[in-house]
């Protein structure tokens, strides 16, 4: 009953300082350095050996039955380097040594040098095997206490007779399952000490990541704010040169239409010819300069839209009037058809829808040979909840190459055609649809196509036919 009493104060020892120590690990020793931990560790080990000799057993002779052991085994499963555990031995061995150097004395500190070594050779073999942690600690834990009970019987001075029949039965179960509650417990402990500095790993990685996360969206509206400012300044840039170019070509196309009409009136054809050909490349160049200050305008969010009440027959009217001869020139059926439940009027930009409807159709006119081109016009009635209301739809029709359904998503953006060989083969620079798209959506409508390649062409403008509501 007296082993058993004093191995469980040598127990509750051990812990008292496993949970000293590990509170000055974590708020004394927190910035210090690992060799400093380290060395401090091994102090606290050989203390902890020589504080459970102070309550261990004193049965006579100057023999003491305690865990002096104990810290061996922990050390064995937890430190790196095996020659700390021949030192910690050597430790707890001249502990004993400091009770007295009597007989007893010295067996103790032989026994408890051994186990150091031991520990050693122990600590060696578990680096180069694959067990768990459960079963190195069940290893160890045996193998020491059966150790340990031998030195004992062999170098102690109780007889080893009187030792294995009256005292090892009793100390040899005590000790084994105090062993292993204590280094459960203290594999609980470092479990949860894992877990806790896991936690704080994963914490630290989430605040750098949040951090850099930070800052790169920081720098990317600081970029974007960028692209955004030389966007704007792009767009100023287009259209001042856009309305400094069309002044000179302006009275380049004036003066080449006097010089055509003088030479034709005079029956200077040559003349006349080379004139129209300046004339008609002015024409071009003029288009071109109003596409790009449209689409800058756009761009920098300076093109106004005016709402007004617009006669719908009387754009169909000047449509009409516009592409009949180029539909007769080119032998299409050019046909403009006007559903009845159209309303005569729309509220809308009336120079903005002119000008996306001449877009499609001199780009239906464009790309078609043979057939006709259709302008229809249809009342459309919406139930979305986005888009619901009542909606005016131009549809323009053609029977000319069509487009690939891979490429139809790219002919909106500027600059991009259905093929780059189209711009070879009909010329263009691709911003009719772009400009028209932007100027759909600034009228608060849609522009949609269905096409199929090499049998037409669908483009469908959607107005509401209250533009201001």
């Amino acid at each position: 009953m007296e082993f058993t009493k004093v191995f469980f104060i040598n127990i509750c020892i051990l812990t008292t300082l496993a949970y000293m120590a590990m509170l000055v690990h974590k708020y004394v020793l927190a910035e210090a350095s690992g060799s400093l931990k380290y060395g401090l560790s091994v102090l606290a080990a050989i203390g902890a050996g020589w504080a459970t000799m102070i309550f261990g057993l004193n049965i006579g002779q100057d023999t003491i039955f305690d865990l002096r052991f104990m810290p061996l085994i922990i050390c064995t499963l937890a430190y790196s380097q095996p020659i700390t555990l021949l030192i910690i031995g050597a430790g707890i061995g001249a502990a004993r040594l400091s009770f007295g150097l009597s007989e007893a004395a010295w067996a103790g500190f032989w026994n408890i040098l051994i186990l150091g070594l031991l520990c050693m050779l122990m600590n060696i073999m578990m680096k180069r095997v694959c067990w768990s942690y459960l079963t190195k600690m069940m290893i160890v834990i045996i193998t020491v206490n059966v150790v340990y009970c031998i030195n004992i019987g062999m170098l102690g001075v109780i007889p080893a007779f009187q030792y294995f029949s009256v005292t090892f039965p009793l100390t040899f179960p005590v000790s084994l399952l105090l062993s292993f509650f204590f280094a459960f417990m203290l594999y609980d402990f470092q479990v949860e000490r894992r877990r806790v500095v896991d936690i704080q790993v994963a914490n630290s990685s989430l605040q750098r990541q949040t951090d850099e996360l930070l800052q790169t969206r920081l720098d990317v509206e600081h970029k974007a704010k960028q692209l955004l400012l030389a966007s704007q300044y792009k767009s100023e840039f287009l259209v001042n040169m856009s309305h400094e170019l069309r002044t000179p070509l302006n009275s380049i196309i004036s003066l080449s239409q006097m010089i055509r009409d003088e030479e034709k009136r005079k029956e200077e054809h040559e003349t006349a010819d080379y004139a129209e050909i300046i004339n008609g490349s002015g024409q071009e160049l003029l288009q071109l300069i109003d596409d790009i200050l449209d689409l800058s305008k756009v761009e920098a969010g300076r093109m106004e839209i005016m709402a007004e009440d617009v006669i719908v027959s009387e754009i169909a009217y000047v449509l009409q009037f516009h592409f009949r001869h180029i539909a007769e020139q080119k032998g299409l059926d050019f046909t403009i058809y006007m559903a009845p439940d159209v309303p005569a009027v729309i509220r809308t930009d009336a120079l903005r829808l002119q000008q996306i409807l001449r877009n499609l159709l001199s780009n239906a006119f464009k790309f078609t040979a043979v057939g006709r081109v259709l302008l229809d016009i249809r009342k459309a009635v919406c139930s979305n909840d986005d888009t619901a209301g009542e909606w005016i739809a131009f549809t323009v029709c053609d029977t000319g190459i069509g487009i690939k359904e891979s490429v139809q998503a790219a002919i909106f953006e500027a600059f991009q055609q259905a093929d780059g060989s189209i711009s070879r083969k009909y010329g263009g620079t691709g911003l009719g649809l772009s400009i028209s798209r932007a100027m759909t959506e600034l009228l608060g409508g849609s522009l949609s196509v269905d096409s199929r390649e090499s049998e037409g062409s669908a483009f469908t403008l959607y107005l509401p036919i209250r533009g201001d509501q």
